[in-house]
């Protein structure tokens, strides 16, 4: 295996010190042109490249940003994170994209990689309802954000979407089309934001007059279309089947689709379908689905924001933490309109 050209390697071969390579990569103007030349001449012919990680510890001062999400094979987070890291560049700076696949073990050892890498922040979507993860990753005095998580104390900054009020979206949406009995197929109970968009659909059942029992939840340990395609089949099982469902997010939502599609059950007669997250697939389904959007590239962009700007002002002046809570919006398509 052919062995890294070293800084010492160039000087060697141009026949100077280490600190006039060091002066002519990093202060060109201080080393006469015709040393300069011959340098620079030594670099190219050796093929060096120097290591930014080495420089960026030196400094003390990272160029890459980390961003860990819960499921990169959800399009919601791919845009999160093309909205992180087009923040990201503008600032000059890289971002390290991780996935911890819902799994508290993998975020944590992420978060332990970032601490290795120095990186100048992080973007956390969480997965350890327990939130020692974060207590432990907290210990390294790293900067980071939550991600479609309101920050529960005044510690961080965060930027989420009021995933109550999506959920009262969603289910006062199917309550006006006639619907009064409701399944809501739900992802880990750990998460927040399958909390809270279920505590919106108890609200909005309430808002109509109906109690709790309305509201048929069917649990799934993913967020994923297979998940869907399984609670769907639960769905069909059920003695007395509810007339309408509300998805967690629109993968599980797709996967009840194709589910009702492969038993013959017709969309939206038989069954109306309301997601979450509005995916691109979501408009372009077999049915076209209804879903709550998510403004992801924007949240995205902004946590990348809160980020850049508290590790800017640490040292100058004491950064406020914000909570950054956007609104979702409903939009409707054929997977949920009434029949004609």
């Amino acid at each position: 295996m052919a062995q890294s050209v070293g800084i010492k390697d160039v000087a060697r071969a141009a026949g100077v010190s280490v600190g006039t390579v060091s002066n002519v990569i990093n202060r060109p103007d201080t080393v006469a042109s015709e040393t300069r030349a011959r340098v620079l001449s030594a670099i190219d012919r050796l093929g060096y490249v120097r290591s930014e990680s080495a420089r960026q510890l030196r400094a003390g001062r990272s160029r890459i940003m980390g961003l860990l999400v819960l499921d990169m094979g959800n399009p919601f987070f791919v845009d999160v994170a093309r909205g992180a890291e087009r923040a990201a560049r503008e600032a000059g700076l890289g971002v390290m994209v991780c996935n911890s696949a819902q799994s508290a073990g993998e975020e944590a050892e992420y978060l332990s990689l970032f601490a290795e890498q120095r990186v100048r922040g992080v973007l956390l979507t969480p997965t350890d309802a327990s939130g020692r993860n974060i207590g432990a990753f907290r210990r390294h005095g790293i900067p980071f954000v939550l991600v479609d998580r309101v920050a529960e104390g005044a510690a961080e900054c965060s930027v989420s979407v009021d995933d109550v009020a999506g959920g009262a979206l969603a289910v006062r949406h199917l309550v006006d089309a006639g619907h009064r009995s409701i399944a809501y197929v739900s992802g880990p109970s750990g998460l927040n934001q399958v909390r809270d968009r279920r505590t919106g659909a108890l609200n909005a059942l309430a808002e109509a007059g109906l109690g709790p029992e309305a509201l048929r939840e069917i649990p799934t340990e993913r967020l994923d279309v297979a998940a869907g395609r399984d609670a769907g089949a639960r769905l069909l099982g059920l003695a007395e089947r509810p007339t309408a469902v509300f998805c967690a997010n629109d993968l599980l939502a797709l996967g009840v689709l194709q589910a009702m599609y492969a038993a013959g059950v017709g969309v939206p007669d038989d069954l109306a379908i309301v997601g979450y997250d509005d995916i691109e697939f979501a408009a372009a389904a077999a049915v076209p689905l209804t879903s709550v959007r998510q403004p992801a590239v924007t949240i995205g962009a902004l946590a990348a924001e809160l980020l850049l700007e508290e590790t800017e002002e640490r040292g100058k002046q004491p950064h406020e933490h914000r909570r950054v809570v956007l609104q979702p919006e409903l939009v409707v398509r054929r997977s949920s309109l009434p029949g004609r």
